[in-house]
């Protein structure tokens, strides 16, 4: 008797938590459909609110969260739609085509902000998904060209950038070598100045020195002149006294003017 009480409490709680979740799931749908008319009369601020408080019924309800990356992706809201379609592109309860779909739409918000190379990723998953549709090899395709196009110009940039930055170097260079030769001219003319400067101080020094040290050629020194005015002078006495001893005159000293 016990356990029939338990057995029907037990299917009492389950039929309790069973009418709540479809009471959840009934207002998550109806939030959704709500949501889907908004979206188709363009409103799709209004089709957001509905669409969130749809996944607060339920969390993991895939088609709120779809539909929310959709109106998301309308209000340019690229970054949100992005991050909620990541959340449900790996979602393995549903189809390949399902998540061909959604791998899709998730390149077109990767697009939408430049990330080329996340939507080439997320077209390629699309087409594993999906090997006919048309739209992501198209998309993929387009992609992968303006790829290239833009690694074509960075390349080029990046080229001239160089090219940019070796003509500096090569004009630097030169601008160091002209000033380097211009400072060894100066340099130069400064020491030739100096040495014409000094030129005539050492031959007017060395003049001055001939005249003060030495005689010119052909001249008497001092003490050879002496000599010679005292030889002179003995033969002007010896002169002297040989008239003195014929004429008897006294001759007082000099010549007789």
């Amino acid at each position: 008797m016990r356990a029939i009480v338990r057995y029907m409490a037990i299917v009492a709680v389950l039929l309790i938590v069973g009418g709540e979740v479809s009471a959840q799931q009934m207002k998550e749908r109806g939030l959704v459909r709500k949501g889907n008319r908004q979206f188709k009369r363009e409103q799709f601020e209004k089709s957001v609110d509905s669409y969130q408080r749809a996944l607060q019924h339920d969390s993991t309800s895939f088609e709120a969260k779809y539909d929310l990356a959709s109106a998301l992706y309308r209000t340019e809201r690229y970054e949100k739609a992005e991050k909620t379609l990541q959340s449900i592109v790996n979602d393995t309860t549903r189809t390949e085509l399902e998540r061909g779909e959604v791998a899709y739409n998730l390149g077109n918000t990767q697009f939408a902000q430049q990330k080329y190379k996340e939507a080439l990723s997320s077209y390629r998953h699309a087409m594993r998904c999906n090997p006919n549709d048309e739209d992501a090899k198209f998309n993929y395709a387009f992609t992968k060209r303006l790829i290239q196009q833009q690694e074509q110009q960075q390349q080029q940039q990046q080229n001239q950038d160089q090219n940019q930055d070796q003509q500096n170097q090569d004009k630097n260079q030169q601008e160091q070598n002209q000033n380097q030769d211009k400072n060894q001219d100066q340099n130069k003319e400064q020491q030739n100045q100096q040495e014409q400067q000094q030129q005539p101080q050492d031959q007017n020094g060395k003049e001055e020195q001939q005249g003060q040290g030495q005689q010119p050629e052909g001249a008497m020194s001092p003490e050879q002149a002496e000599a010679m005015l005292q030889a002179i002078q003995a033969e002007e006495d010896k002169t002297q006294d040989k008239l003195k001893e014929k004429a008897g005159v006294l001759i007082r000293g000099g010549k007789n003017w």
